[in-house]
């Protein structure tokens, strides 16, 4: 990761896929980046009569463009509720991409099976706890140790703001296990979510060492396999 705050961003075309995923002519492609952006706007600002994200639970959004159709996948770790009754939800979503995209629209729902180990949806229930005014310490503190109970190598979480209702803003900083800052084959999600609670905004950065790239694909073969002759270096924070 070295001084890049998003791990994401420094593995992206090396070790991770680009989450837009098209080709288009100059002339037009700045008016398709910018739609890209709607879509994404559009799904997770979108709030209930509550006042509560109408689709919950998204880690990412991924859009594919063809010369007919776009493809757009959620990845989400609640697909019983973003589908609705009888997938009244998904097909009220799909027309309401239409409409911003002008094209026709092939949503896809993918399930998050270890949510606990995914950054995004980590931040988010941390925000979700500091809004309901449980004590940051103690929300930091279970969510690392979820996440390693489910798996993760290693976890950094980092909030900053009015912390605790303080008149001054300051960051508060955690870290379990080892979370390696220049290793690109070590798969380290990141997740960055804002609580807005009565104070001001909280900042929430989440980063989440997941394993390597080979141990993620190949889960079932890594155990029975040999181990390395050479020690593995261990990082400590």
């Amino acid at each position: 990761m070295g001084q890049k705050v998003n791990p994401v961003a420094f593995r992206t075309g090396i070790m991770e896929e680009w989450k837009s995923r098209w080709y288009a002519s100059k002339k037009d492609f700045a008016e398709l980046l910018v739609e890209d952006k709607k879509i994404r706007d559009f799904i997770k600002k979108r709030k209930d009569v509550a006042d509560k994200p109408l689709y919950p639970a998204i880690s990412k959004i991924e859009i594919e463009r063809t010369r007919d159709e776009v493809r757009v996948t959620l990845f989400s770790a609640k697909p019983g509720i973003m589908i609705g009754q009888r997938g009244r939800k998904v097909e009220e979503l799909q027309e309401d991409l239409q409409k911003i995209t002008g094209r026709r629209v092939n949503l896809k729902i993918e399930e998050v099976l270890r949510p606990d180990i995914v950054a995004q949806l980590v931040a988010e229930d941390i925000g979700d706890q500091l809004v309901r005014r449980v004590g940051f310490r103690r929300t930091m503190k279970r969510a690392m140790e979820q996440a390693m109970e489910g798996g993760a190598k290693g976890i950094k979480i980092q909030l900053s703001g009015r912390l605790g209702g303080a008149e001054m803003a300051r960051c508060e900083k955690q870290i379990a296990g080892s979370i390696p800052l220049s290793t690109l084959r070590a798969k380290i999600d990141y997740g960055f979510h804002e609580a807005k609670i009565a104070q001001g905004h909280i900042g929430i950065q989440v980063w989440i060492n997941q394993g390597e790239y080979n141990e993620v694909e190949n889960g079932t073969n890594a155990q029975t396999s040999q181990t390395s002759k050479n020690p593995k270096r261990s990082y400590k924070r």
